[in-house]
């Protein structure tokens, strides 16, 4: 599969403000997510990032247990799409765009409904169609450090890091 650069026009400008998390295991993933779910609020686009491994998933799932689903939380790899309809607070749709063929595909996804339904995108891959997609409101990346990852978390608002202080 090519790398992400055919499938990107343009990156997305650096969110200003930033935080770093160190995760030590799985359930730090999970917790994250769950913390992130019970700050954000909707609409919101959060672009995760991270190599094949990275806890991006495991992220996810923790979010949409932390918004109240408590049903099975699949990878969206070979579907690409996951919506979330019934969650509380509003839906929530997790893509996957690993196995994009073409940035054009997110209109046959459906992309524009899904930003209509007023709700939570979790977009992994992201730079597979960055120039397709909506700005972020918070971009977090995962990368390995020693045992555990580290996530680095950029948000164009301020408020919602602090509320991740708190």
């Amino acid at each position: 599969m090519p790398g992400p650069a055919r499938y990107t026009s343009r990156m997305t400008e650096a969110l200003p403000h930033q935080r770093e998390f160190e995760l030590s295991d799985e359930r730090a993933t999970l917790a994250l997510g769950s913390l992130v779910a019970g700050k954000a609020q909707v609409p919101q686009v959060i672009f995760l990032r991270g190599d094949l491994g990275a806890g991006k998933t495991t992220f996810s799932r923790g979010f949409l247990r932390g918004r109240g689903h408590d049903g099975s939380v699949k990878s969206p790899t070979y579907t690409l799409v996951e919506p979330y309809e019934s969650v509380p607070g509003g839906p929530v749709f997790h893509l996957d765009l690993y196995r994009l063929g073409d940035a054009q595909e997110l209109a046959y996804l459906g992309l524009g409904d899904y930003l209509s339904a007023q709700g939570i995108l979790l977009i992994e891959w992201p730079e597979r169609a960055e120039a397709q997609l909506p700005r972020a409101t918070l971009d977090i990346t995962l990368t390995p450090e020693g045992s555990g990852r580290k996530a680095t978390v950029r948000a164009g608002d301020p408020v919602l890091l602090e509320a991740l202080s708190d």
